[in-house]
């Protein structure tokens, strides 16, 4: 035998790639009898082909649990199984504790969950309302979760999830008859139903797993033959054979887990959930005591924090009081800095209210004399009016004498004239009588004229020119000695005025020196304040 004959013939390998719903593998393995795709690798997706009816008692061990739980996660978001709004944010809820764990508002900062996906587009688009909406409305309820652990959250998202109506339904295209009637299939745990083409949520028939005898399958033709014989026989037809064969392998599977789940477990079975209740009960425990120590280990760090703040709070309360007390110590120096220059104020505010004392007592005293000298001045005022008046009234009485004693002596002259005049005629007619006669008697004279130094006929009867110039001239001369006299009374009553004027002027001068004296000093000598009256201004 050669050697090239020893040699054992190398089988022919082909690439794989299994594709997990959180990892991926690749290996190589070798060809049989079956046939190999050309794609290199190979892809395999490895899903749950059989839904459980209950996820609590059916996924026993938590990897099954976690893979089955982003199984049906993705279904959800990507709408191949319905979902509405409201259990979704509940949904998307229980998936970020499962992810993040408990809520931490220091750590999950607004904008967290930016880059997760959440809720289907349906749901999106459904409402007006932007991602940062979404994401407040779905850590509502996510900070109600805080103490579920990873498995706990899943298995509530999933015992959600298994009340949905398309939740592990797989659906075919099916006609009922040669019409060609299209229908849809839907297998599931539970049974087979029969939905519209467009409502998939409300089967227009169910055949429970229960109730069905036997399913028959001939090329196209399928047929449901139910337990009661009085019940129509229900036949379906669909045209591709590879569809076919999934759809009864689908049905024996959920046939054959529905009857298993009603029956006793298997001793392998019974192992298998009496062990993970014991890893579960251990992982609780776990949780428990790293949920005490978290706790406690939370309480430690607050306490820390406590004690730090409160170390920080009495380093800050000594600086402040040694600052404190810095700045009392400069406050006492500068408060006694400040009593000495006010101690000296006082003394010099003192004395000034003194010597403001004396000067008010001065002015007091020179109002007083102000106001007697001002009494006095009223008084000759007063008396110079009166005399005035009384001189005017003289005047104006002497003026109509003297208008009078004018108007007389008119009259005396033109007397005169007449009686001169008359005599004349006389003397030239009866000359020659004077002489040897007495004289004949003359007419009586007026009365005034007898005032005024006239003489009787008989006594005296020529009249001189000069002595009426003598009387007039006396009459003038009485009459400027009394304008003289009255002008001298007006500019004596002026000068008394202006007087009397300026002495107001300094009264009140004298007045506002005193308020103002007594004003500066006020606040430093507490007595009352006398103003005098300030006579003669009713009077001004």
């Amino acid at each position: 035998m050669s050697i090239l004959g020893l040699k054992k013939k190398q089988p022919k390998t082909f690439k794989v790639k299994v594709i997990t719903m959180d990892a991926e593998m690749e290996f190589s393995c070798e060809v049989l009898d079956q046939e190999v795709p050309k794609d290199s690798p190979i892809t395999f997706h490895f899903l749950a082909k059989f839904f459980p009816e209950k996820v609590e008692e059916e996924l026993v061990q938590e990897i099954t649990q976690h893979l089955f739980f982003l199984q049906v996660k993705k279904q959800i978001l990507d709408e191949e199984i319905f979902c509405s709004p409201e259990a979704s944010v509940l949904l998307a809820s229980y998936a970020v504790q499962a992810k993040y764990g408990d809520y931490d508002p220091n750590f999950h900062k607004p904008g967290f969950l930016a880059q997760d996906e959440l809720l289907p587009k349906r749901v999106l688009m459904q409402y007006q309302m932007t991602a940062d909406m979404w994401e407040e409305k779905i850590t509502a309820w996510y900070a109600e979760h805080r103490g579920i652990a990873r498995d706990e959250a899943e298995m509530e998202y999933l015992k959600i999830a298994q009340d949905l109506e398309m939740y592990g339904v797989s659906y075919f295209a099916i006609t009922q008859n040669k019409r060609d009637t299209d229908l849809l299939l839907g297998v599931d745990a539970q049974g087979l139903h029969i939905y519209s083409p467009n409502s998939k949520l409300n089967p227009n028939k169910s055949f429970p797993w229960s109730g069905i005898r036997n399913i028959s399958y001939s090329e196209k033709e399928f047929t449901i033959k139910p337990l009661d014989k009085k019940k129509d026989v229900f036949k379906f037809y669909s045209s591709q054979l590879r569809v076919n064969k999934l759809i009864l392998q689908l049905c024996i599977g959920n046939h054959d887990l529905f009857m298993r789940r009603r029956k006793v477990d298997s001793i392998e079975v019974q192992q298998m959930k009496a062990q993970a209740k014991e890893e579960k009960a251990r992982k609780k425990m776990e949780r428990q005591i790293l949920a005490r120590e978290k706790q406690m280990r939370e309480e430690a760090e607050r306490a820390k924090e406590e004690m730090e703040r409160r170390l920080f709070q009495l380093q800050d309360e000594a600086r402040l009081a040694n600052e404190a007390l810095l700045r009392s110590e400069e406050t006492a120096d500068l408060l006694a800095e400040k009593a000495q220059i006010a101690e000296e104020e006082a003394k010099l505010l003192a004395h000034k209210a003194a010597d403001a004392e004396q000067e008010r007592q001065r002015l007091e005293v020179t109002a007083m004399k102000t106001k007697e000298e001002k009494r006095l001045m009223e008084q000759k005022m007063r008396e110079a009016e009166q005399l005035a008046v009384k001189l005017v009234e003289q005047s104006e009485r002497r003026l109509k004498e003297a208008d009078h004693l004018k108007q007389d002596l008119t009259e005396a002259k033109d007397a005169e004239r007449r009686a001169k005049q008359k005599l004349l005629e006389i003397t030239k007619t009866t000359y020659p009588l004077i002489a040897a006669y007495s004289t004949p008697p003359a007419p009586p004279a007026p009365p005034e004229a007898a005032d005024f130094g006239y003489e009787s006929a008989s006594t005296r009867l020529d009249f001189k020119d000069s002595d009426m110039k003598r009387l007039s001239m006396e009459i003038e001369r009485e009459r400027l000695e009394y304008m003289e006299k009255s002008k001298h009374l007006q500019d004596q009553l002026k000068e008394l005025k202006t007087e009397i004027e300026s002495l107001k002027l300094e009264e009140q001068q004298q007045q506002a020196g005193l308020y103002n004296l007594r004003s500066e000093a006020r606040g430093y000598v507490q007595e009352p304040v006398y103003i005098p009256h300030r006579y003669g201004a009713e009077d001004g």
